[in-house]
């Protein structure tokens, strides 16, 4: 089989987009399926991620995300995949990218996937442009029905699909590779780095972009009300200078972007993990902080609630609720013994959530278009 999947983000950037689809990528490569990826080139491109063969694209700065560089795919692209004649396109949410690919699969005549990644309406609500939400509806409705199945990231973005007209929509979870996020990271230095030297209190950790849609500054209300904790933040973006300013004379540590294993020590080395976004499809980091063994407190969005057991493995607090985020971090450092079950418990959680498996699922869904589509040329 060979896969070509369109996606409007790709490395270097870091995100949990670009996370899922290494994964994806990581995985049909294992099963022995053949996949090239189409992206957008952002700062000096790749050319190749582990042997898989990625064509850029050149595009514009997008103004309400200014580190994505966005534009649609011509006639070479069409040459290329045309030459390496894919069985199936995988489309992470079609926008400028997407959408004239999308095009290109159907003028190849092969099956067409669409999975939902980005909510470009709450985004626009969010943002203050409201009054775009009937058009991003409509949009959404229009491209992912013109896709031959869609798949979404979580039950609330499933329910939001259907209500707006989307019609052929399954549910494609997210998983943790529970070996790479895993209380055995635990480092000594590495809690001495976020804590800013004082590894003895109670250490918080976000992990995330630094951007408007992540209220991160309601962190502040946890470093003002519960003065004792150490706060750490984890991540990068256009926000990072005035959250410095917000958080300046706090018990607050920028930590700037990390990967690999030191992502790792940095979830199993905290405590807890706060999570205050007001727009996510699911929350790839929190399962992440999970497997390490930390309790969480987030926000009601994306697929948080599907995975935090109220009480049992954190809390969760309607967005923009600092009272209710304050009352949850309180609850789970009340005593040393309820952090540690916690913590335990979402461990427990976390390793039922495996990656392959849930890979798996969308292999089987290429399969099914494949055959459908045989089905049809067959009956034509």
């Amino acid at each position: 089989m060979r896969v070509v999947v369109f996606t409007e983000t790709f490395l270097p950037k870091l995100d949990g987009i670009v996370s899922v689809v290494c994964l994806l990528l990581d995985h049909l490569i294992e099963r022995g399926i053949e996949p090239i990826v189409v992206a957008p080139r952002l700062g000096d491109g790749i050319e190749e991620y582990h042997g898989v063969r990625v064509i850029s694209v050149n595009g514009m700065t997008l103004p309400l995300y200014p580190e994505l560089r966005v534009g649609p795919p011509g006639l070479n692209t069409y040459k290329e995949l045309k030459a390496f004649q894919p069985d199936v396109a995988h489309f992470i949410h079609p926008v400028m990218v997407g959408i004239p690919g999308m095009i290109m699969a159907k003028r190849l005549g092969i099956p067409t996937l669409a999975s939902f990644h980005l909510d470009l309406a709450r985004m626009a609500q969010h943002y203050n442009m409201g009054f775009m939400t009937p058009v991003t509806d409509y949009f959404t409705r229009l491209v992912f029905n013109w896709a031959d199945y869609s798949l979404a990231p979580s039950k609330a973005v499933l329910q939001y699909m259907t209500s707006i007209g989307v019609e052929d929509v399954g549910l494609w979870k997210r998983g943790v590779d529970a070996d790479r996020f895993h209380p055995g990271y635990k480092n000594a230095e590495m809690r001495a780095k976020l804590s800013d030297g004082h590894p003895e209190a109670p250490l918080l950790l976000y992990v995330g972009r630094l951007g408007q849609e992540k209220q991160v500054d309601k962190l502040r209300a946890i470093v003002d009300q519960i003065p004792h904790v150490r706060l750490a933040i984890v991540g990068d973006g256009p926000e990072r200078e005035n959250l410095q300013a917000h958080f300046a004379g706090t018990n607050t540590k920028f930590l700037g972007y990390m990967q690999g294993e030191a992502l790792s020590q940095a979830y199993a080395s905290s405590d807890v993990f706060v999570f205050p976004s007001a727009l996510e499809t699911f929350g790839l980091v929190v399962v992440e902080a999970m497997a390490a063994g930390l309790p969480v407190v987030a926000s009601r969005v994306g697929g948080i609630p599907d995975v935090v057991n109220e009480g049992v493995t954190g809390y969760t607090f309607d967005v923009g609720d600092t009272d209710t985020l304050v009352q949850g971090v309180r609850q789970v450092i009340a005593t040393p013994q309820t952090l540690s079950q916690m913590g335990v418990a979402a461990r427990r959680y976390a390793e039922t959530q495996s990656w392959p498996a849930m890979m798996d699922e969308v292999i089987d869904h290429y399969h099914r278009l494949i055959q459908i589509q045989h089905y049809h040329e067959a009956s034509a």
